[in-house]
């Protein structure tokens, strides 16, 4: 069977899936994910075992140390996303919610909100996306067809069997959700043709990954994730705290896409703020690249580039540049910006005003780390993607994000 019948076959498979479950209760749906979360629990040592293989196929093609974390799974982070899983379940049902109001004529309007259908998505290196797509799908109703990188493939392999011997336990069709273990390009390609087989389509990942489904895809795409983040110490910051964000926002995980990737400081305290701030992460090998007056202040880090402020590096690099107001900091934001998160570090609530009301990206935060930017963090219990676009959602995507509106009109034998 070529690669394109079978990503069909597997859309088909859904669109069917989707119709049982979207008949099922909101206790029938917790129960199955409860049901999915003690799956996951019981296979927790095959599914360590499988992702040591991703592991040892990661190192052997020389994948980069941040990025083998994001890979990685042990026992804690299993039972993390197990204890996400339960989070889901006991969160309110999305499904069934709205108005009903009544026209001049009697015509009985009721708005609902229902599941989207079939959602695909294509993301790369993260294995914890899959039971926190799945989980969040099925609590909304919604069919998932689920094509990982090849990075995490036996991982993603091990957890989506252990989910769909869960859903059939609970008498679910077990094509609510489906991996796609084709990793090749032709498979995604497949995926982004599937007018009428796939509701919506989600890109989790790189710039390029997400630039490629955007660009080729003929189906409804929420563009997500590409995260060059800024950090902006300001004039009147308190240094102590912005050397705590800082760390906190670079070097706490530097392979996700909430991470900063570039440091603005205001003249005023750049000696203070950098010198300190270069002692304090010698310990992480944080590479620095910076404009002159910052190689000026640190004499031998490197100096940075257009590309470099282009860049989400999703590793221990980080360029910093010394600006003069909290204007030329949101000029160069919106710039370079994805959209996704920024923050100043401020005492002064004019500087802090004019930072969150000028820059237009999706989650902007004053004196906190970028780090939040997360659906557990939000209350969302987890998130399928983060929107850096305007329609139909933006920022972390939770279970309101995967439905859509229904309107069941009530008449009398009403004509117009």
């Amino acid at each position: 069977m070529d690669v394109y019948t079978n990503v069909k076959n597997i859309c088909d498979k859904a669109r069917e899936a989707s119709r049982s479950l979207g008949k099922k209760s909101g206790g029938e749906r917790n129960l199955a994910l409860l049901k999915m979360a003690e799956a996951i629990l019981n296979a927790k040592d095959e599914i360590i075992e499988a992702n040591k293989k991703d592991l040892e196929n990661a190192r052997s093609s020389g994948m980069k140390e941040s990025m083998q974390d994001r890979l990685m799974l042990n026992e804690g982070r299993i039972k993390e996303i197990a204890k996400a899983i339960v989070k889901i379940a006991d969160l309110k049902d999305p499904i069934g919610t709205g108005d009903i109001f009544t026209r001049p004529n009697g015509l009985e309007i009721h708005k609902t909100t229902v599941p989207l259908g079939v959602v695909a998505m294509i993301y790369e290196a993260r294995p914890n996306v899959t039971p926190d797509a799945a989980s969040l799908c099925v609590k909304s109703g919604n069919a998932v067809i689920l094509r990982g990188g090849k990075e995490a493939i036996n991982s993603n392999k091990c957890i989506v069997a252990a989910i769909r011997k869960a859903l059939l336990e609970c008498g679910f069709d077990e094509n609510c959700v489906t991996l796609i273990e084709d990793t090749t390009r032709e498979s995604s390609s497949a995926l982004m043709q599937m007018r009428g087989g796939v509701d919506v389509l989600i890109p989790r990942g790189g710039k390029g990954l997400i630039s490629s489904v955007v660009e080729n895809a003929k189906v409804p795409v929420i563009e997500t994730g590409a995260g060059n983040c800024h950090l902006y110490v300001d004039r009147s910051a308190d240094i102590d705290m912005a050397l705590k964000v800082a760390i906190n926002a670079k070097c706490s995980r530097p392979s996700v896409c909430n991470a900063i990737e570039t440091i603005l400081v205001h003249g005023a305290v750049a000696e203070e703020f950098l010198q300190r701030f270069y002692t304090a992460t010698r310990d992480y090998s944080l590479e620095l690249r910076g404009c002159p007056l910052c190689c000026d202040i640190l004499p031998g880090i490197g100096e940075a580039t257009e590309e470099d402020y282009n860049t989400e590096y999703d590793d221990y690099i980080v360029s910093l540049k010394v600006v003069g107001s909290v204007y030329e900091a949101v000029e160069h934001i919106r710039k370079y910006s994805t959209g996704h998160s920024e923050s100043i570090i401020t005492e002064d609530h004019r500087s802090a005003d004019y930072f969150t009301s000028s820059i237009d990206s999706c989650s902007l935060y004053v004196n906190a780390s970028t780090r939040f930017t997360d659906g557990g963090e939000f209350g969302l219990g987890a998130e399928i993607g983060i929107s850096t676009q305007k329609l139909h959602v933006r920022g972390p995507m939770g279970l309101e994000a995967l439905t859509t509106t229904k309107y069941v009109i009530k008449g009398d034998g009403h004509t117009r």
